[in-house]
């Protein structure tokens, strides 16, 4: 499942998470945004042990946006033990993520 974080509760859900976290900063207007969805849903479900994942909706929440200076969507940004580790801009492929993520899960 992906669960949708807030300025309100980011700290909790993300930086305070016990697994790594891979955040999708996205927008209702973005289309990219929109066809992660499935992949990341997909991804949600096959290593929900192993990693957490969340959306965070820029509109709705500019203090977190400006924080990690997110400009472009979608951007999808690694936390491990309360960090931002890795970076990544732009909708790609289950696979392909799959393989970007490997090196922090």
């Amino acid at each position: 499942m992906v669960t949708e974080v807030t300025d309100a509760d980011f700290e909790a859900e993300v930086i305070g998470a016990d697994l790594p976290v891979l955040v999708e900063f996205t927008a209702d207007w973005c289309p990219p945004c929109r066809q992660m969805a499935p992949v990341l849903k997909a991804l949600a479900v096959e290593e929900g042990d192993r990693l957490k994942v969340v959306q965070l909706d820029v509109d709705h929440n500019p203090l977190t946006t400006n924080a990690y200076k997110v400009l472009s969507m979608p951007t999808f940004l690694v936390f491990r033990d309360g960090e931002p580790v890795k970076s990544m801009v732009g909708a790609r492929a289950k696979r392909r993520l799959l393989e970007e993520l490997s090196d922090v899960l």
